[in-house]
């Protein structure tokens, strides 16, 4: 029982530090218990992304329980970074208009938050590029949708959910810079760097975490998850065995009728 109580005022402690530092610029790498070391270092820096190693003190809806393992992200916090994020991106982007080119789906929630938070003149564009499936291996890239705006000249802020691996992100820079951009700045949510295949990284980072499999705000898994107001671990027996889609949907207009 003490060690329980010990473990959630430990969660609470690091999420309102990470809550702290991201409002003072400092950097943070918080220790997830038996895996990483057990100090936090603080690096007064210009910029910063924070790295997340274990879970929120935030508890899973009882809804999602069956599914998603922990919060590893909260609300809260996706908020508060976000803010950060669109203060670089409008000092770095001051006096131009800008082109924001966002890649269709996951990015949808994230992309709506952000572009609120910028006091700029934009223009937004969608590309679409499947990769996923209702699996977890990434495939061959489809484009879906191609962009419709002119970019020649302008700047060019891209926008993805996550990098992983880097295929996809590769793909649209080259396609984009065969339209002859003035600039391309990508921006993502998050960033898995033991996953990365290809050589590109991104100018904004929400955060960066480890290789588990993670679902909400836009992220999915067999296109379900994607409405959590939070970032979640999903638990490895969903993805691991899979639920064919047309079953879900079965199963959903039953519990429904």
């Amino acid at each position: 029982m003490q060690s329980a109580a010990f473990r959630l005022f430990f969660d609470r402690f690091f999420s309102r530090l990470i809550n702290y530092l991201g409002n003072n610029e400092c950097q943070a790498t918080i220790p997830e218990a038996g895996a990483c070391e057990s100090t936090v270092t603080l690096t007064r820096v210009k910029s910063f992304t924070p790295t997340v190693c274990g879970p929120s003190a935030e508890q899973v809806p009882i809804r999602w329980r069956g599914e998603v393992q922990h919060v590893l992200i909260s609300e809260e916090q996706i908020a508060r970074r976000i803010r950060k994020m669109s203060r670089d991106i409008v000092r770095d982007f001051s006096g131009r208009e800008m082109v924001v080119v966002s890649l269709l789906n996951g990015t949808v929630l994230f992309l709506a938050d952000l572009i609120r938070n910028l006091s700029l003149p934009l223009r937004l564009d969608f590309i679409g590029i499947s990769s996923y499936g209702n699996g977890t291996q990434s495939g061959e890239l489809v484009v879906t949708k191609e962009l419709r705006l002119d970019v020649e000249g302008r700047d060019v802020l891209l926008v993805d959910d996550i990098l992983d691996t880097g295929k996809t992100l590769v793909r649209v820079q080259k396609m984009l810079t065969a339209l002859n951009p003035r600039r391309i700045k990508i921006c993502v949510l998050l960033k898995k760097e033991a996953r990365r295949i290809n050589l590109i990284e991104a100018d904004y980072v929400g955060f960066e975490i480890p290789d588990i499999f993670v679902v909400g705000y836009g992220l999915d898994f067999a296109e379900r998850f994607r409405n959590l107001p939070f970032l979640g671990v999903l638990k490895p027996g969903v993805y691991q065995n899979p639920v064919p889609t047309e079953l879900v949907s079965k199963r959903n207009r039953v519990s429904h009728s």
